[in-house]
């Protein structure tokens, strides 16, 4: 590696590159976990219907730990 009046080769344009794929990701991981949490929330009412109410509780407390971690990956988005 070799330096120029402060920048330092490929290190620079990977940093920017990778800020790049992380900006991609967080914005995917949002909408996938949000389709995950809707699509929890279907079946959990689904299990419920059937008779199977316990089911339906940890598929329903499953869609609310999504619901967090989508919250953590935008408040994650807002510091890049």
């Amino acid at each position: 590696m070799h330096m120029h009046e402060g920048h330092t080769g490929n290190g620079e344009n990977q940093a920017s590159g990778d800020i790049q794929t992380l900006k991609v990701l967080l914005a995917h991981w949002i909408e996938h976990n949000k389709s995950h949490e809707e699509n929890f929330r279907k079946w959990a009412e689904k299990a419920k219907n059937l008779g199977k109410d316990e089911c339906g509780e940890y598929i329903n407390k499953a869609a609310d730990l999504l619901l967090k971690a989508g919250e953590a990956l935008f408040e994650a988005k807002k510091y890049i």
